[in-house]
């Protein structure tokens, strides 16, 4: 289910072109996803880790400029409002998979956030039988900003911070004694926010179906 503003359709006018800078940028970011992802599983020590964090943070910086290129330029096109929120979603998804896979994050961070995505997709493909597309949500943008934030410092491993000594478990790294990078603090602050805007999109999909549907019957 793609993400939108304020629960409110976009009145910029859409471009059905697909070609166009913003969308260049856009297919450059894709195409960085499953490279990040090597990069990042096969890292080596801490050169390896900084080369999967520089690739991540142009792929994840690039969403701003893109975004405000097509805006600035009058090329906002259908191809961009629903590849470039989709490469969003990829890339969360190959660093969550990928941190999981080095030992940095706990199991249950990929699990809920994959299966709110997969939740999201679904809705998605039931929204397109009443043509309803939703676009992004304040919301939904301030989460993949967090979780962008809190994969990038988890990626580099840097800067850390002490455990709060409250909880000593694995699963929740940062709440015992032991040091762990400041992102994994984002991270958590991330799932709920994702969780949030997965309530918020199921209400106001529901809202967008039953509009659609009494549209139909006139």
């Amino acid at each position: 289910m793609v993400e939108e503003h304020d629960a409110q359709p976009v009145t910029e006018e859409v471009h059905h072109t697909v070609y166009s800078v913003a969308n260049l940028i856009t297919v450059m970011r894709l195409l960085l996803v499953p490279f990040f992802f090597t990069v990042l599983v096969d890292a080596d020590g801490e050169r390896g880790r900084l080369t999967a964090f520089f690739i991540f943070a142009v792929a994840a910086s690039t969403d701003w400029i893109d975004g405000q290129i097509a805006r600035r330029t009058n090329t906002v096109t259908q191809f961009g409002k629903i590849v470039d929120p989709l490469v969003d979603r990829l890339l969360l998804a190959s660093g969550v998979v990928g941190l999981y896979l080095i030992d940095v994050l706990p199991l249950w961070v990929p699990v809920v956030l994959l299966a709110r995505d997969a939740y999201l997709l679904y809705g998605a493909y039931k929204l397109e039988h009443y043509k309803v597309i939703l676009p992004v949500t304040y919301i939904g943008k301030v989460t993949t900003a967090v979780l962008f934030t809190g994969f990038a410092s988890l990626i580099a491993g840097w800067p850390e911070a002490s455990g709060v000594g409250l909880l000593q478990t694995p699963w929740l790294p940062g709440l015992g004694a032991a040091s762990a990078p400041l992102g994994i603090w984002f991270v958590y602050v991330g799932v709920l926010l994702s969780l949030s805007a997965a309530v918020q999109y199921t209400l106001i999909a529901v809202r967008a179906r039953a509009a659609a549907i009494e549209a139909e019957r006139g």
